[in-house]
């Protein structure tokens, strides 16, 4: 029999039936009329649970003023990306305009193809979605605009429960009332997720397909666009295949809404992709260069504003000299290695004089092992290096020039820790000789009577002068390097002494704007005369004798240069650190545990020979230049000499 038969028939009853079937009936009805009841009761109550909360909602309005979290980009002097910082959300913010009309239409018609005419919510869109959802039993679709979408990612939870729809949709309405279409769909644009860690349609086509968002062809934008519903699942890198088809489904539904031609989606289903990489928490190509600029990015503007700010930072690094600088460390360890010195580390800090811009910096042998960056951060003993500092003050005092004489004999001296009594490095004593000798020999003796003459507050006033910032104690020692120091800040200072005096603030960092390229910070230099000029030559003119006939004829590089040696009497730190007019650098060994190195580890014998590894390559291309002489600057009148 038929199923339509079957309908058409009544089924036959005994009279003593029918008063069953009426009963039945009856506890029907009363059962239906207690359920719609109850129903109504419960309508009721989710009505009004709505209508409060809907009052507790966000204030659209407030978007008018938003800005969503945007990756900041640091980049070398000349404009070399070297890396994206960001915190969960890879964002770069592009306006309407800055979109290509592909990806545009590719979104609305797989996402929303109503979008420019309904005013938030799509009522077929919902009932086609609340069919779909009543067949399955479950939420299958959610038949939201791109309007529902975006207050949905801005303002709500992720759930799926009715109260949440709805407020989505009141949101919608709100948010249609107060922005324009074109302003609604590009903070969608801008504030979708599109996999990967990458946030907004800028990011995803520079990840996807390494080009800008508005030169996205019609194949890549239909990728794009087949990528949001699950950007994870979807993705080319993840699923080509799969991705492949969702780019097919977009194409076909433009076809159906006859904003493509068939030819035209199939041209682009044919078309080759080339695509991108993953751009999201990518290592720097300079980690130690970058953190150091986050270092200081982060005291200027706290690290909230930097990670989600959207910053343009032009570092002053020149990424040709950090290669150099990179090359040098390694070859100088292994000639380290090869000597039986026992170091685990090397650093390297390189300064221009004429801006106090940082241009290189080597943090270590293996920035992957250790992130400690030990051109800025560690502490380290200068030794002999120290010295100028203190030949510097003779010669702003006015008594001294390099040709002066002094005493290189037995003295000592008494301090808060008893009687202190100084020695040379080889444990000998060379009586008189000139300043200039003193310091190209690396003398102890010298060093600390001139200390004691200029007095060593007067010493540390010009490392502060200088803009070292490490403690220091006011010991007898100190003229010898008794005071921990790090490489950039041996680099800038002796920076000063080759700019004959003139100083600007040592900084990683020439410039910040924000992602419109308005001017947030901005370190061109402004140098300021912080040296007595003729002191300045007279250093200079008497370091260049280190490099000629002294400790540090290892660093001679066929040009006009001035340096100093360093090492430390228990030989757990060397050092070389020097200059020319247009560079200065700091290259430091030593050990971690601050294990000696070994005997005959000195900084002339291994430290120099890396400096001038580094500086022959960094100076290939620069002019020669000479030190300006004593001979254009006044000499400062002799000052009373003070003991302390």
């Amino acid at each position: 029999m038929s199923t339509t038969t079957l309908g058409k028939q009544r089924p036959q009853t005994r009279p003593q039936d029918d008063n069953f079937w009426r009963g039945v009936l009856r506890i029907a009805n009363r059962t239906f009329l207690v359920g719609m009841t109850l129903g109504s009761a419960a309508l009721g109550g989710s009505l009004l649970g709505l209508a409060v909360s809907f009052r507790n909602l966000p204030d659209v309005r407030s978007l008018r003023g938003y800005i969503p979290s945007e990756t900041t980009h640091i980049y070398d002097a000349k404009g070399t990306l070297l890396v994206s910082l960001h915190d969960e959300e890879n964002r770069e913010v592009v306006p309407l305009d800055k979109i290509s009309p592909n990806l545009k239409l590719a979104v609305m018609a797989i996402e929303d193809s109503n979008f420019y005419q309904h005013r938030g919510i799509n009522p077929i869109g919902i009932s086609r979605a609340l069919v779909v959802n009543l067949t399955s039993g479950r939420t299958a679709q959610g038949g939201s605009t791109l309007t529902m979408q975006l207050v949905k990612n801005l303002f709500l939870s992720p759930d799926r429960s009715l109260s949440r729809k709805v407020a989505e949709a009141v949101l919608a309405m709100r948010l249609e009332q107060i922005f324009t279409k074109d302003q609604i769909l590009e903070m969608y644009l801008n504030q979708v997720y599109w996999g990967h860690n990458t946030y907004g349609v800028q990011t995803a086509a520079q990840s996807y397909f390494k080009k800008s968002a508005a030169d996205l062809t019609l194949a890549e934008a239909a990728m794009m666009a087949g990528i949001i519903q699950a950007p994870e699942a979807f993705s080319p890198f993840v699923d080509l295949e799969t991705a492949k088809q969702r780019q097919q489904l977009v194409l076909d539904r433009m076809v159906e809404l006859e904003w493509i031609t068939p030819q035209e989606a199939a041209a682009a289903a044919q078309q080759s992709l080339t695509l991108g990489e993953i751009t999201s928490f990518q290592r720097s190509r300079s980690p130690w260069i970058t953190d150091a600029v986050l270092q200081e990015l982060t005291q200027q503007f706290g690290r909230e504003a930097v990670i989600r700010g959207g910053m343009r930072v032009q570092s002053s690094l020149d990424a040709d000299l950090q290669k150099m600088a990179e090359a040098a460390v390694q070859r100088g360890f292994a000639t380290l290695q090869a000597s039986g010195i026992r170091a685990d580390q090397l650093a390297l800090a390189a300064v221009d004089p004429r801006t106090h811009y940082v241009k290189a910096l080597v943090g270590g042998m293996d920035y992957n092992r250790s992130q400690f960056n030990r051109a800025t951060q560690a502490m380290r003993q200068p030794g002999s290096a120290f010295k100028p500092f203190v030949f510097y003050a003779a010669y702003a005092s006015g008594n001294y020039t390099p040709d002066s004489g002094i005493n290189d004999s037995p003295v000592s001296y008494r301090d808060g820790m008893g009687r202190y009594v100084p020695q040379n490095y080889d444990r000998s004593f060379m009586g008189p000789m000139s300043m200039r000798m003193a310091l190209a020999t690396s003398r102890n003796i010298p060093a600390i009577v001139l200390g004691q003459e200029v007095g060593i507050d007067r010493v540390i006033e010009i490392c502060r002068t200088l803009g070292i910032t490490s403690p220091m104690l006011p010991v007898v020692s100190l003229p010898l390097g008794a005071v921990d120091l790090t490489p950039l800040e041996m680099a800038a200072a002796y920076a000063t002494f080759a700019n004959n005096g003139w100083q600007s603030p040592t900084t990683t960092i020439i410039q910040v704007t924000d992602n419109s390229g308005h001017l947030l910070l901005d370190h061109t230099p402004r140098p300021k005369l912080v040296l007595d000029p003729w002191a300045a030559a007279a250093i200079n003119n008497t370091m260049q004798s280190v490099i000629t006939s002294g400790t540090g004829t290892g660093a001679s590089i066929g040009r006009p240069a001035a340096g100093k040696t360093g090492t430390t009497s228990s030989e757990r730190d060397i050092w070389f650190v020097g200059y020319v007019p247009q560079l200065s650098a700091a290259v430091w060994a030593g050990n971690d545990n601050y294990a000696p190195l070994g005997q005959g580890a000195t900084g002339g014998g291994f430290m120099a020979p890396i400096w001038r590894d580094f500086m022959t390559q960094a100076l290939k291309d620069v002019p020669v230049q000479d030190f300006t002489p004593m001979s254009k600057f006044q000499r400062p009148k002799p000052q009373r000499r003070d003991s302390n």
